[in-house]
């Protein structure tokens, strides 16, 4: 690993929790909280690797249409994840940041999250981004409708940037997907535009420290030329 060349922002979908539970022969959310501790190596390793920003797909837009029971036992183990991300992050320097739409997430929900990104803000390290009901085109929409109600009438690729959930995220130069599905699946389809993408069988709950090295080496074995020669 070339230390000088580790990407500033990566950004990972995280799939395949459902297709672990169901090799093993358990309940989807048992798979669900295998991914949840996947997350906490993969935080690790980004903070050991040098990555400055971390986002994860945590909760698409489209997730509400699974079943109410998984839906239920998402959200129970999201806030408990929340719970543990604010002790940690305080310990590790860490500042959570949430993408997505505030509606119909629980009260309880966003009550955690309002209280642990208040509570970080202020911390230097890494920065763990959760894209929590979040979707690429829900927040282009979102944008252009800021810069409409604005009175913009002519709207640059600048405007639609300030307007974005977090303006100040860089784009990912790294987008990691697992499981072996090669799609983006509605996830930050305007910062993608020149990411390099990895894509792994591996499924979710089995990602660690050393399958994120293998992504960071196949990033750095590329030339990024952004339309260039």
């Amino acid at each position: 690993m070339q230390s000088n060349q580790i990407p500033q922002h990566i950004a990972i979908i995280m799939d395949g929790n459902g297709r672990w539970a169901k090799q093993k022969h358990l309940p989807r959310l048992a798979g669900h909280h295998a991914g949840a501790k996947a997350v906490r190596r993969t935080i690790d390793a980004a903070r050991k690797a040098g990555i400055s920003f971390l986002t994860l797909y945590a909760f698409s837009t489209e997730n509400w249409s699974r079943p109410q029971e998984e839906i239920d036992g998402l959200m129970k183990l999201l806030a408990q994840s929340l719970d543990e991300y604010a002790k940690e992050a305080t310990e590790k320097n860490i500042r959570l940041w949430v993408s997505g739409e505030r509606e119909p997430l629980p009260p309880a929900i966003l009550e955690r999250i309002d209280k642990t990104v208040a509570a970080t803000a202020g911390n230097t390290g890494l920065t763990l981004n959760l894209a929590l009901n979040y979707g690429a085109q829900q927040e282009i929409t979102h944008a252009v409708n800021d810069l409409l109600a604005s009175g913009k009438t002519a709207i640059t690729p600048a405007d639609i940037r300030a307007h974005l959930y977090h303006p100040d995220l860089p784009d990912p130069e790294l987008i990691i997907r697992t499981s072996g599905e090669e799609r983006l699946s509605n996830f930050l389809l305007w910062q993608a535009a020149y990411s390099e993408f990895y894509f792994t069988p591996v499924l979710w709950p089995d990602f660690d420290e050393t399958e994120l090295q293998k992504a960071l080496a196949s990033f750095q074995a590329r030339q990024r030329r952004f339309g260039g020669i």
